[in-house]
């Protein structure tokens, strides 16, 4: 039996959808034969100039019309495992009292009685974050729609051993044989789930899309409106780029077609690295927030059979993603926003960085739970200065939540801050407030910045 075919017999065996099993063939037979994934600068073309957010005008009764087809979808998959959590991320305090997930439920209830629209929102949750999300989100009354589910699940499919492509075999955790297809399998898991058919018979037209642990990226009736004018099958929400946002994907031309594709890092051949990093040459990077048109998506997937054809992204891994001695293997991934190549008439508008919050580390959960960002009644979250300090702990003392907890149990105050760089295990006291550029060096032993403390200038 080949390596493929016993991939394709432990996920029916799983219960994962046939259709499901289609895309994860037509990826395995492009990894069996070579491919890499890989866009090079040569075949690309920057991205010019495009609309900016800021300049929309869209009636009001426009924004209404089409908040009241369109849905909200969350990624709610991540364990948030690279800050040594072992659930959903969204389950963190972002507040007191208040997870991602809280915030998210806040703010599409707010739009639902701004506007008096209908906007539901929809979370694709894995198995592992669905349970807990599940019941955190049940205290928010009447926050699922009613004929329309709260969540649907990601697919699965099998790690494949580096060797030959077969799926791997870890007793010692057999939950580790099996990974997520990367969040291209939103568009797949939307079909087989059939929330993509209830959504449309439900009478939705758009959907727009992000992380569950951005909580910038807001439901917008303003960008409703101005999608469902656009006519566009499909948008994406890019930023300017900043030396911070490098390794991040970002929109390039491809130059046989004219179509906008997506390229992320690991479709970055090393030799067009240093290009593919020119923030003057690739300007805008994509926010992982996007739209789509519901009925296109349905007619793309039934004349494709269910198969999307997004590009191939090759991920090395070890099975074990905390121990880089266990069996080497391959995931194979996809990114949601890469389908930005496969609608006719995709298109790309930039936003501000206020869309664009995500959580991936410890750093950027301080700032979140700082006083550098304001909840609102609307249940937004803002910046409540114009440039946001940078932020750079210990990787030794604040890499997971527990050490993290346990080092900064009261976020200081960083409003006056423009940077804050930890070396070493440092405790932070309460009421502690930080100004200008500080760094707390590493004094070899555990040290405390005692409560009340001001540190920095002034």
């Amino acid at each position: 039996m080949s390596g493929l075919e016993m991939a394709q017999e432990r996920m029916r065996s799983a219960g994962v959808a046939e259709r499901a099993i289609d895309v994860f063939t037509a990826f395995y037979r492009q990894l069996g034969e070579g491919a890499t994934g890989l866009i090079r600068e040569e075949e690309v073309s920057p991205l010019e100039d495009i609309e900016h957010a800021s300049a929309l005008q869209v009636s009001e009764a426009d924004c209404r019309a089409a908040a009241d087809v369109t849905a909200v979808i969350k990624l709610n998959g991540g364990l948030g495992t690279s800050m040594g959590l072992d659930r959903a991320k969204t389950l963190l305090p972002v507040r007191t009292g208040h997870n991602f997930l809280d915030v998210i439920a806040g703010q599409v209830m707010h739009v639902r009685a701004e506007w008096g629209v209908r906007v539901p929102v929809i979370f694709m949750n894995s198995f592992r974050t669905r349970e807990d999300s599940l019941a955190s989100l049940a205290k928010h009354d009447g926050l699922a729609v009613e004929g329309l589910p709260l969540d649907f699940l990601q697919n699965q499919e099998p790690k494949l051993s580096a060797d030959d492509l077969a799926p791997v075999e870890w007793p010692a955790d057999p939950t580790l044989e099996w990974c997520p297809p990367g969040h291209g399998d939103l568009y797949t898991a939307l079909e087989v789930s059939g929330v993509l058919a209830t959504l449309i018979e439900q009478g939705y037209r758009y959907a727009t899309v992000s992380n569950a642990d951005n909580l910038g990226a807001a439901p917008d009736p303003q960008m409703m409106g101005w999608f469902a004018a656009t006519g566009a099958p499909y948008a994406a929400e890019v930023c300017r780029r900043t030396p911070a946002d490098v390794k991040g994907g970002h929109l390039v031309v491809r130059n046989s077609d004219g179509r906008l594709v997506l390229r992320e890092t690991a479709q970055t051949a090393p030799e067009d690295a240093a290009a593919a990093s020119d923030l003057l040459r690739h300007r805008y990077f994509h926010t992982n927030n996007l739209w789509f048109d519901l009925h296109a998506l349905n007619d793309l997937l039934r004349e494709r059979h269910g198969v999307l054809g997004l590009p191939l992204i090759r991920n090395a891994k070890t099975v074990d993603p905390s121990d880089p001695s266990s069996t080497k293997v391959v995931q194979i991934e996809s990114a949601m926003g890469a389908a930005v190549e496969v609608f006719d008439g995709a298109t790309a508008i930039e936003v501000d960085r206020s869309r664009f919050l995500p959580v991936k580390t410890t750093n950027d959960l301080l700032l979140l739970r700082s006083d550098v960002y304001g909840v609102g009644d609307d249940h937004r979250v803002r910046a409540q200065i114009a440039a946001p300090p940078l932020i750079d702990l210990d990787r030794r003392f604040f890499t997971t939540i527990a050490d993290f907890d346990a080092r900064i149990p009261t976020p200081p105050s960083l409003v006056d801050a423009t940077a804050l760089t930890v070396r070493g295990d440092w405790r932070f006291g309460r009421d502690v407030a930080v100004r200008g550029d500080v760094t707390l060096e590493d004094g070899g032993t555990p040290q405390s910045v005692a409560p009340g403390a001001r540190l920095g200038d002034g």
